[in-house]
């Protein structure tokens, strides 16, 4: 039997597309939306719009208000702590879980991430934080647990807008290079198959990652309401 999906599919385009417009901050949080306009842009009539927008408000990425107002979701310091406080509950054991379980396409995958790192910082922008979500990717996934791999790429997903602020940040400045020998060393204890020590090391490297330094910082950042 074949299973009909609730979501059109000029739907879930709208969706995908705005939904990254979103997340790469191209549309700033706390913004407002102009629906009919950004389906102009998108070159889209506005009910496969509007239906984004009531999946992305389900997520909580807009805001809905009176009058079809709409917002871009603003961050907040809270969010932002809650966000690093499930990263912190949920991947260190999905590390560990890729030393017992990885395979040898998982190792291949992790070094050719790893290849690709380069530190989070202003001067690398988005290509930085697209290698470091592309290694952590690769780690995570070597758990073979789909359901913690679908909860942490809704968390990255999320995450993501906080990086980006970093950079924007006085630590966006810093060169990041224990970050950077950290993720090598995960591997290296992923491919020996120390679960515990990835494990630990994974821990150590969230807790003092760009996203949590910017939490304490987010309280004087404008989301342009």
């Amino acid at each position: 039997m074949q299973t009909v999906s609730v979501f059109s599919s000029k739907g879930s385009q709208a969706y995908s597309e705005v939904r990254r417009l979103i997340l790469t901050g191209e549309l700033k949080p706390g913004s407002r939306i102009s629906q009919y306009e950004l389906a102009d842009d998108l070159q889209m009539s506005i009910t496969p719009l509007r239906e984004a927008v009531r999946r992305l408000a389900s997520e909580g990425l807009v805001i809905l208000g009176t009058h079809r107002d709409v917002r871009v979701a603003g961050v907040s310091s809270s969010e932002a702590k809650e966000l690093h406080e499930v990263r912190l509950s949920l991947e260190p054991d999905a590390t560990a879980m890729a030393a017992e379980r990885r395979t040898e396409v998982d190792v291949e995958r992790m070094r050719t991430a790893a290849s690709r790192l380069v530190p989070v910082t202003r001067n690398w922008g988005d290509d930085g934080i697209a290698a470091h979500r592309e290694f952590h990717r690769a780690v995570y996934c070597a758990s073979h647990n789909e359901i913690m791999i679908r909860m942490l790429d809704d968390l990255w997903d999320k995450s993501d807008r906080y990086r980006r602020i970093g950079l924007e940040l006085p630590t966006g400045t810093e060169p990041r290079m224990i970050d950077l020998n950290e993720h090598h060393e995960i591997l290296d204890l992923i491919v020996s198959g120390d679960g515990a020590e990835a494990s630990a090391l994974a821990r150590k490297h969230i807790v003092n990652s760009l996203t949590a330094s910017v939490t304490d910082l987010l309280d004087d950042f404008s989301t342009g309401d």
